[in-house]
């Protein structure tokens, strides 16, 4: 048993599970009319309501001395001041430099890192205001009319999220493309839809070896220069890095110049406040990316100064330990009410997952009680006619995070009406359920008597009771979306804190990869595949006895 489950707090809470588990919450709403209020909270334009929680005015406080015994507000400060948090890997986690609007020292080793990142931000800033005025051409003087972002996990999905979550404030004159996978299908299709002359590609890689990325890469280099007119030089007018490797980048054709930095203190998931946003600002214009960092610093600000009890990230983190690790929840549903955020799922799977998808604690020894949620979900109203049955009937408790714009980019109130009407509905839903004394009567309504309408009755009772948060704000722009990734990225680390488990590594990604690449020369006709288990030698086999099949 670790030493969190002898806690006292841990203990308390425990006790307190028991003692309220078999309230539902309709009767707690019933009981306090003042419930709202009690239980929500602003920030900026981001408003969470988390009254429909099975959750009493004692629950929080009594999670909050679990978040104090295990020094939550002492670990927010290391990471603000750059003490190297992340122990198995000796660095510092300073995602919230990236975005220091205030511009106040941030010292890593005795430097002030701010200098640095103000450097690269002003980068960014002149070439992407170069590209999309035109100052900036392809080798035949051409516009830039392609933008092509070539990288794989946090080099592609957050830039991919937030420029699908902006796309209303996307230059009409740039499609954007983001190509991360290793399937061949994926950058041919690409390419198919762009011109040489008019392809501006951005491989973005810290170490310029990430075997993906590279390989996407130099296929996008072949291809290139198949091209007619297209020379070697031709290349740094369409290919620029973001990268630590800048000797490497040169050698792939890349001038100085157009290599944009990273450092070993921005991990991959929290990458999209740096260069690696730089899809960002050439989609939308660096003023908006600069709106998406102070949305993102408003959000480090409250977080940091705002104590536990008002604390939006603290509050969103303990209830999830509170259903974790008292009810035994083991995913949880993110259900956004706008189109544009259906990668914003995506983004918190590899957020969420990647980080606190541990079973290690950061002294090495195993964690004795449940870490990271299975992350999950899809856009609201489509979500309602795919998996909400099993959310609403199903046997497994799943919290959930509703989140939903008030305004629209383009108002189409309508239809916005009927979006909304649907949200806010669900969560009532599936808190107040439907008794049996309601369900008989609606169906009683409905004109059913006798055996017809006993024998449907049990299909129509609805439990309810099912916890779920709901965020709105005002519109979904680019300060409000820095502010919502900013929140979720600081409740993970906060949950990390509870389970002390370091959420800022990620070597299960690394077995898969070692694997892959002692297999990858077995796949050639000439050499057998040793030293696998039956299962996956027989798969090879099938493989090279079947590829040619079809010639």
């Amino acid at each position: 048993m670790t030493a969190l489950m002898q806690s006292s707090a841990w203990n308390v809470l425990q006790t307190h599970q028991k003692e309220i588990a078999a309230l539902h919450m309709r009767d707690l709403f019933a009981q306090e009319p003042d419930r709202f209020e009690s239980f929500s909270l602003r920030c900026g334009e981001i408003f969470l309501d988390y009254s429909k929680n099975r959750i009493t005015a004692q629950t929080l406080p009594l999670l909050f001395d679990l978040a104090r015994a295990a020094d939550v507000e002492g670990w927010r400060e290391r990471m603000f001041t750059g003490e190297k948090i992340n122990t198995s890997e000796n660095r510092a986690v300073l995602h919230v430099a990236l975005r220091n609007m205030s511009n106040q020292p941030i010292m890593v080793d005795g430097v002030d890192v701010m200098p640095q990142v103000q450097d690269v931000l002003e980068r960014v800033g002149a070439f992407s205001h170069n590209v999309r005025n035109g100052t900036w051409r392809g080798f035949n003087g051409q516009r830039i009319t392609d933008i092509v972002n070539i990288g794989i996990g946090g080099s592609n999905l957050g830039p991919m999220m937030v420029c699908e979550a902006l796309s209303p404030y996307v230059s009409p004159d740039l499609k954007m493309h983001f190509v991360s996978n290793i399937d061949g299908t994926h950058i041919d299709e690409t390419l198919a839809k762009l011109s040489p002359e008019t392809a501006l590609f951005i491989i973005s890689s810290k170490t310029f070896t990430t075997q993906e990325t590279m390989t996407n890469a130099a296929a996008v280099r072949d291809w290139f220069l198949a091209a007619p007119q297209t020379t070697e030089a031709a290349i740094a007018h369409h290919f620029v890095a973001v990268s630590t490797n800048v000797e490497a980048a040169i050698e792939f054709g890349i001038t100085a110049d157009n290599v944009f930095e990273s450092w070993d203190w921005v991990g991959g998931r929290y990458s999209l406040w740096s260069a690696t946003g730089l899809p960002i600002a050439l989609a939308v214009g660096m003023d908006r990316f600069t709106e998406l960092l102070a949305g993102a610093h408003e959000m480090d600000q409250h977080y940091r100064t705002a104590p536990l009890e008002q604390n939006m990230p603290v509050i969103l983190a303990m209830l999830g330990v509170w259903y974790i690790n008292f009810f035994a929840a083991e995913s949880q549903a993110i259900l956004p009410y706008d189109h544009h955020l259906e990668h914003f799922i995506t983004y918190l799977q590899q957020t969420d997952m990647e980080s606190n998808g541990k079973s290690v604690a950061r002294d090495g020894a195993k964690v004795g009680h449940l870490t990271g949620p299975i992350i999950w979900g899809m856009p609201g109203s489509d979500g309602q006619h795919a998996f909400f049955q099993h959310l609403h009937q199903g046997t497994s408790l799943v919290p959930m995070d509703f989140l939903a714009p008030i305004n629209l980019f383009k108002p189409t109130d309508h239809h916005h009406r009927i979006l909304l009407a649907n949200f806010f509905a669900q969560t009532e839903a599936l808190m107040k359920g439907k008794t049996e004394q309601e369900a008989r009567a609606d169906l009683t309504a409905e004109g059913l008597r006798g055996e017809r309408l006993e024998s449907l009755l049990p299909y129509k009772i609805f439990a309810g009771n099912k916890p779920s948060n709901t965020i709105l704000f005002d519109q979904l722009d680019p300060k409000n979306l820095g502010a919502l990734i900013a929140l979720y990225e600081h409740k993970i680390f906060v949950q990390s804190n509870i389970w002390n488990v370091n959420c800022f590594d990620q070597w299960g990604v690394e077995l898969g990869k070692k694997l892959a690449g002692n297999i990858l020369p077995e796949l050639a006709d000439d050499i057998p595949a040793r030293g696998h288990d039956c299962s996956t030698t027989g798969l090879i086999a099938h493989y090279k006895a079947r590829r040619h099949a079809g010639d």
